[in-house]
């Protein structure tokens, strides 16, 4: 490895809080999203939303190796854009009010394929979860066939009381009626009407500034490791 790499991989300060003012960039951008502001707070935005959050990615990588080694967590390449993508949408708002990472398999790309892990912080909020938000047709027909046959090891998932006391219930949007190809008396029904499949619970913002909140995020990623992984399993 050379060294040029050593320093994008390594180099970020240990994390020891999200910084207030942070909050206080983020909370400005809501009233300010234009590009001429933020190219003018752009300093802001690199040393106290980027650079804590990259800090916060590189601590959670020892946590990784004990839970999801198989898990790429890299700050450059796990942080989310804080630009939106407004090609196809009618808020033209050019920037996100949130900064947030999201975790995948190695050598795949963020978003659509395959299960993960989310984090974010917003003036007021923490979120985070795990699971798989987009699913294509292909993925969903894999998942539900892998509930359907495996129904025991499912349910001892979203069943489990860990599960149900850090994050609830399943969360992601359902069908109206059990898909086709499976009996309406199915006995995992319920389950296989789910188009996403997700856990995730809010926390309050103060959390974040706290250097104990990388702890806090690693349990619950752990947490949610059984889901992330029966989901991945289903769709490679």
């Amino acid at each position: 490895m050379s060294a040029h790499q050593v320093i994008d991989l390594d180099f970020y300060p240990p994390f020891e809080g999200f910084p207030r003012r942070g909050i206080a960039f983020l909370k400005q951008l809501r009233k300010n999203n234009r590009r001429d502001w933020f190219e003018k707070n752009k300093p802001d935005y690199e040393s106290f939303v980027k650079l804590p959050m990259q800090s916060l990615i590189a601590a959670l990588r020892p946590h990784f190796q004990s839970f999801a080694p198989e898990f790429e967590v890299n700050p450059k390449r796990s942080l989310f854009r804080i630009h939106r993508d407004v090609r196809f949408s009618k808020d033209k708002r050019p920037y996100k009010t949130h900064v947030a990472a999201h975790f995948v398999l190695r050598g795949k790309p963020k978003g659509t394929e395959g299960s993960g892990y989310y984090v974010h912080i917003e003036p007021g909020e923490v979120f985070v979860g795990g699971g798989i938000y987009m699913p294509d047709g292909e993925q969903l027909k894999k998942i539900r066939k892998k509930i359907a046959e495996q129904s025991a090891d499912f349910l001892s998932i979203v069943k489990d009381p860990k599960m149900k006391r850090v994050f609830g219930v399943l969360e992601g949007e359902r069908l109206q009626r059990i898909p086709k190809g499976y009996p309406p008396d199915h006995p995992m029904g319920e389950w296989l009407k789910y188009k996403q499949f997700f856990v995730g619970t809010s926390w309050p913002e103060g959390k974040c500034f706290k250097a104990g909140f990388t702890v806090d995020v690693a349990r619950a990623f752990e947490t949610a490791a059984p889901l992330v992984r029966f989901l991945n399993e289903a769709v490679k």
